[in-house]
């Protein structure tokens, strides 16, 4: 897997780096700014990116605007994203966008590699992942939804897996149930929601949006 990183923290770019190449990942290359990393991704042509949200000039969200730029140059371009902070704003558009391999994560993360690498392979393989902690928060500060009342408390935790970017055998494995048993619960989280079989929206990405729009107008 070749990876291009863009942050213009230096220690944090190049101790990703270097956390990446120990587990024989390809860093091609390192970028300090939006214009050194779109350079870097037309020259390299990367098979997935890493990229601050607040980089330089204004490091408010040029990183977003680059990663946005390089999907626009590598259509389809997976990317992760890091935040120092939870924006939540970002989270909920990622979904709502109804694109994969897009992931966003809290830069602490990092730190934790199994969980780091198993969310870059999630975005890299097609999905999407996003930080458990922003998923956490959302729900502290969610607003009334009759439809998620209506969730147990294991439809919670699944959905909130769901989010997350877990697929059915990697939701079963962290509850110690089995994928049929998740199967069940996404089934009846559907039918609680009101997503219908014939909704032409993908029912997964709905829940999901449900989920966290629950939280948007008291983010």
């Amino acid at each position: 897997m070749r990876i291009v990183i863009a942050d213009d923290d230096f220690l944090l770019r190049e101790g990703v780096a270097m956390l990446l190449r120990a587990e024989s990942l390809d860093v091609v290359a390192t970028a300090d700014s939006p214009e050194t990393f779109l350079a870097a991704v037309d020259e390299h042509e990367p098979d997935a990116a890493i990229v601050d949200v607040r980089m330089p000039p204004t490091h408010t969200d040029e990183g977003i605007r680059a990663a946005a730029e390089a999907r626009r140059r590598r259509p389809g371009l997976p990317v992760l994203v890091l935040s120092a902070h939870v924006e939540q704003a970002f989270a909920t558009e990622l979904l709502a966008g109804g694109s994969g391999r897009l992931g966003y994560l809290l830069k602490e993360r990092v730190g934790r590699v199994e969980q780091f690498l198993d969310a870059l392979h999630r975005v890299v393989g097609g999905g999407t992942a996003i930080d458990p902690d922003v998923v956490a928060r959302m729900l502290t500060r969610s607003r009334p939804d009759p439809g998620l009342e209506r969730l147990t408390a294991r439809e919670r935790d699944v959905l909130a897996l769901m989010a997350e970017g877990h697929g059915n055998a990697s939701i079963a494995e962290r509850l110690f149930v089995t994928e049929g048993a998740v199967h069940k619960h996404i089934r009846s989280i559907f039918a609680k929601l009101d997503l219908a079989p014939a909704d032409r929206a993908d029912r997964r990405v709905a829940a999901v949006l449900r989920y966290l729009q629950s939280t948007g107008a008291r983010g």
